[in-house]
C-alpha cells in the first residue's frame, strides 16, 4: 500500500542550508513547528482514515480480554494491608488500605477501608503521571509525588490521613522521588538540573518554610537516588553514572546528622548497598563488580564500613550474573541470570540453597514484592509469552510456591493455543543471538506474517513478557519475537558491553541475523515481516533500515533515539553527557566517526524504505520530539519509494506516550490497525 494512493501530498520540511539542514524543527513552540507537526498529524489521520473501523474494533477486542474492575494483590505492613482497585471506565487505578486483623491476613476488609488517593480525580481528564507513593513509617501520612505534562518533572504532596488534608510542598524542579525518615516528619527528595538530571538532594521538615541542601552532585555523569534499606534502619544515597558508583549511607533515626560514604568512587568500580541481617547481626551487603563484570556479593558489619572491612559472601562467577539481592531477616534470595534466563536462588538462614523452580523454557521472572523484613513469604512475578503473568507466594523457608493472582484473560484464551519457543540465531562473528517467539499453534509450520521486537541498550533485559493486546496479532495469525540482541543485559555484562561504544555496530547486525534466521528457517518471509522498538531500540530500528531495508515490509518506531550524533554533540540537552558511558563523546574524532556511521539521521540513503509508523512524545524530556520529526522529514525528501511514511505526535504526552490505561489501548490499536494494513490483513 503507498502514500499515493492515500493523499495527494505529505507535509513537506523544508531544508535550511548547512549541517542540519531540519534543525529549525527544534525551535519548540514555535508557530512553524507547531503548525508542521499539526500538519503531519492530520497527514497520519487521513492516510488511516479507512481503519477507524478497524481501530475501533481493536480498541473494544483488547478491551473486552481486560477485567476492567479488579483488585490488586493487598501488602501487608504494619497495621493495614495496602492495595489498588480499578473500575470500569477509569483510566487509573486507586489506592486504599484497610485494617489488618491478623499478622498473616492479606484479605480486604472492606468495613474499614479508606481510600487513600484517587489519580483519576487529580487527571481530571488531562495527562498525569504518579511517581512517588510513600507512606510514612507511622502510617499518618501520604507523600506522593504528580507530573502533569510528561516532562518528567513533578510537583510534591503530603496528605494527612487522619484529615484528608493535603499540602502541596513549594519545591520545583523534582525528580519525583520522596523518602521518609522514621520520624515520619522528615522528608528527602530531589532537584533535578537544567539538564534533567537530579543533582541535589534536600531534606525537608514538615511545616518547615524550605529544605536544606544535603548533597551535591556536580559531575553531570552522575545520577542521585536516596531511599530506604530493606531493614528499614537506614537511608542510602546511590550516586551513579553508567560505569562507575558511590553510596552514602544515613541512620533512618537521625535524619538530621549526615550521611558516610562507605566506599568513595573509583573509576569502573560499580556497587551497591542494602541493610539487613547476617547471622543474626546487622550488616551491610555489597553487590560489586570488584572482583569481575558478573558481580560478587560481600558483607560488612559497622555504621559504616570502609570497603577494606568488607568480606565476600559469594565469589563471582563467569557465567552467572549477580543481578541484584532482596533481603528478609529469614533468606536472602539473589536475582541471578544465567544462560540468557532470569533465575531466583534463595538461601535460607542455616538451611541448604535452593533455586526457583518454574514451568517454561523462555520467561520473565522477577521479585514483585519484599513484604515486610520479618516476614515469611516474599512475591514473585512470573510470566512467559503465553502464559499470563501470575504472582506466586514464596515461602522461604522450603520453597513452597502458592499461585496468588493470575492476570484474567477474559473470553475463551487458552494457553495451549499458542506456542512459545526460543531460537537461536547466529550473528557474522558467529555469537550465537538469542530468539523469543510465540506463534498460534496453528500456524506453526509455515511462513506467517511477524512482528519483530528489539531493544538492546543500557544492558536491560528484555525478558519474554504477556500482553493481552498481542492476542490481537496471534489471533490474526501473527507471529511475535524479541530479539534478546547484544548491548541488552540477556546474557550478562559481557554481553551488555559486547553492544557498546565501540561495539555498538553489533547490536545492530544481531538484529539482522535475527531477522534473516526467522526468514530462512521459514518462519515468515520479507513480505511479511514487521520490525518495532522505541526510545534506544528506536535507533536500533533506524540504523537496520538504514543498512537492510528490503529485509522488511514495515516499520514502527516509538520516540526513537534516531539524531543520536547531533543529540551527542549537545551537553546542554538532558541525559547527554550522562550517556557518553554509553555511546561515546562525540567531541573525540574517533568517536564522532563511529557515531556518524551508524546515526539513522545521518544515514538516510536515497533508496527504497519499507512502510514507517513513527511515534514522538512533544514533551518528552528524554527523546526529544524533533529527533523523529527530522528523521521523518529528510527520510521523506530522500527515499526513493512512495510507501507510507507516518509521524505522528502526542503534543500533551511525554517519553511514555499518553498517560491513560484507554489511551495506552488506543495507541496499540493504531499501532496493530497500520499493521494489519500494510500487510493486507
Amino acid at each position: 500500500m503507498t502514500e499515493s494512493a492515500y493523499a495527494k501530498s505529505a507535509p513537506i520540511a523544508h531544508k535550511v542550508e548547512g549541517l542540519d539542514p531540519y534543525s529549525w524543527l527544534q525551535n519548540r513552540d514555535s508557530k512553524e513547528v507547531l503548525d508542521y507537526l499539526i500538519a503531519e498529524n492530520e497527514y497520519q489521520e487521513a492516510q488511516l482514515a479507512d481503519q477507524a473501523a478497524l481501530r475501533e474494533t481493536l480498541f473494544q477486542e483488547i478491551k473486552g480480554r481486560i477485567r476492567e474492575t479488579d483488585l490488586s494483590l493487598p501488602s501487608p505492613w504494619g497495621p493495614y494491608v495496602y492495595y489498588t482497585r480499578t473500575q470500569a471506565g477509569d483510566e487509573y487505578a486507586r489506592h486504599y488500605r484497610c485494617q489488618r486483623s491478623t499478622d498473616d491476613n492479606q484479605a480486604v476488609d472492606e468495613g474499614t477501608e479508606q481510600l487513600l488517593l484517587d489519580p483519576n480525580a487529580l487527571a481530571d481528564g488531562g495527562f498525569i503521571s504518579l511517581g512517588a507513593f510513600s507512606i510514612s513509617p507511622d502510617h499518618q501520612r501520604l507523600a506522593y509525588s504528580l507530573d502533569t505534562s510528561g516532562e518528567e518533572t513533578y510537583r510534591l504532596f503530603v496528605k494527612e490521613l487522619t484529615t484528608g488534608t493535603v499540602t502541596e510542598l513549594p519545591f520545583e524542579d523534582c525528580d519525583g522521588s520522596m523518602t521518609w525518615a522514621n520520624d515520619s516528619q522528615t522528608l528527602f527528595f530531589a532537584e533535578l538540573d537544567e539538564t534533567h538530571r537530579p543533582h541535589k538532594l534536600f531534606r525537608h521538615t514538615l511545616g518547615a518554610a524550605g529544605a536544606d541542601e544535603v548533597f551535591h552532585e556536580d559531575d553531570g555523569r552522575f545520577f542521585l537516588h536516596c531511599y530506604r534499606s530493606s531493614s528499614e534502619r537506614q537511608l542510602i544515597l546511590l550516586l551513579n553514572s553508567k560505569t562507575t558508583s558511590e553510596t552514602w549511607v544515613l541512620n533512618a533515626d537521625q535524619p538530621q546528622q549526615v550521611f558516610k560514604c562507605l566506599a568513595p568512587r573509583v573509576e569502573g568500580h560499580d556497587y551497591s548497598v542494602d541493610h539487613g541481617l547476617h547471622e543474626e547481626q546487622w550488616a551491610w551487603f555489597i553487590r560489586t563488580n570488584q572482583d569481575g563484570i558478573n558481580f560478587a556479593l560481600y558483607y560488612a558489619l559497622g555504621d559504616a564500613p570502609q570497603r577494606n572491612e568488607w568480606q565476600r559472601l559469594i565469589d563471582h562467577d563467569d557465567n552467572v550474573m549477580l543481578e541484584g539481592l532482596t533481603l528478609n531477616a529469614k533468606a536472602l534470595c539473589l536475582s541471578l541470570r544465567e544462560g540468557g534466563l532470569p533465575i531466583i536462588e534463595i538461601r535460607p538462614n542455616g538451611l541448604p540453597s535452593y533455586r526457583v523452580q518454574l514451568p517454561d523454557a523462555a520467561y520473565s521472572l522477577y521479585v514483585q514484592d519484599s513484604l515486610e523484613f520479618q516476614g515469611a513469604h516474599i512475591r514473585l512475578r512470573y510470566e512467559s509469552l503465553n502464559r499470563p503473568a501470575q504472582v506466586r507466594q514464596l515461602t522461604l523457608t522450603d520453597g513452597e510456591q502458592k499461585v496468588l493472582k493470575e492476570t484474567p484473560v477474559l473470553g475463551s484464551f487458552n494457553a495451549d493455543d499458542y506456542v512459545s519457543q526460543r531460537l537461536w540465531a547466529t550473528a557474522p562473528d558467529g555469537t550465537q543471538v538469542p530468539i523469543s517467539l510465540v506463534v498460534k499453534r496453528d500456524a506453526l509450520g509455515k511462513p506467517t506474517p511477524l512482528y519483530l521486537y528489539g531493544y538492546g541498550a543500557y544492558g536491560e533485559s528484555l525478558d519474554p513478557w504477556f500482553s493481552h493486546a498481542r492476542l490481537s496479532l496471534l489471533e490474526r495469525g501473527v507471529a511475535f519475537a524479541i530479539a534478546h540482541v547484544r548491548g541488552g543485559g540477556e546474557l550478562g555484562e559481557a554481553w551488555y558491553r559486547a553492544g557498546k561504544q565501540e561495539h555498538k555496530h553489533n547490536t545492530f547486525s544481531d538484529f539482522i541475523a535475527c531477522a534473516e534466521h526467522l526468514v530462512n528457517q521459514g518462519f515468515t518471509s520479507s513480505e511479511q515481516l514487521v520490525i518495532s522498538g522505541g526510545s534506544a531500540g528506536g535507533l536500533l530500528i533506524g540504523a537496520v533500515l538504514n543498512q537492510r531495508p528490503e529485509l522488511f515490509k514495515a516499520a514502527i518506531a516509538e520516540v526513537p533515539f534516531v539524531d543520536v550524533l547531533n543529540t551527542m554533540l549537545d551537553p546542554d540537552l538532558p541525559l547527554t553527557v550522562t550517556e557518553y558511558d554509553e555511546w561515546g563523546n562525540p567531541q573525540e574524532p574517533d568517536v564522532y566517526e563511529r557515531i556518524k556511521a551508524y546515526a539513522p539521521y545521518e544515514n538516510i540513503a536515497a533508496q527504497t524504505y519499507p512502510a514507517m509508523l513513527v511515534i514522538a512524545g512533544y514533551n518528552d524530556s528524554r527523546v526529544q520530539y524533533w529527533e523523529a520529526a527530522k528523521w521523518v522529514a529528510k527520510l521523506r525528501a530522500t527515499k526513493t519509494d512512495d510507501h507510507w511514511l507516518l509521524l505522528k505526535t502526542e503534543l500533551e504526552a511525554g517519553h511514555g506516550g499518553m498517560s491513560g490505561r484507554y489511551q495506552g489501548l488506543r495507541d496499540v490499536a493504531l499501532e496493530y490497525a497500520f499493521v494489519f494494513k500494510v500487510l493486507g490483513i
